[in-house]
C-alpha cells in the first residue's frame, strides 16, 4: 500500500506503469528508478512539478513498493 507523501492519504491508485494518483490531493507521482517526481495536475490537464516542495525523506514508502 502506497502512502502520499503530500496529504498522508492511502487513497493512492496506479495510472501507469511508474505513475500514481493521489485521491486524497489530486496529486500525480512519476517513479523512474530511485527518481520519484511530484505533479499538480491542473484545471487543463497540464501537470506542474511540485519537487521543490518535497525531501527525499518523503518517498521512502513508494520506494518500498517499487
Amino acid at each position: 500500500m502506497i502512502k502520499c507523501p503530500n496529504c498522508g492519504s492511502k487513497d493512492v491508485g496506479k495510472i501507469g506503469s511508474h505513475q500514481f494518483y493521489c485521491w486524497g490531493c489530486f496529486i500525480e507521482l512519476s517513479v523512474s528508478g530511485d527518481k520519484i517526481s511530484v505533479y499538480q495536475v491542473e484545471e487543463d490537464g497540464t501537470l506542474s512539478s511540485l519537487d521543490d516542495l518535497f525531501m527525499e525523506e518523503d518517498f521512502t514508502e513508494i520506494h518500498a513498493v517499487n
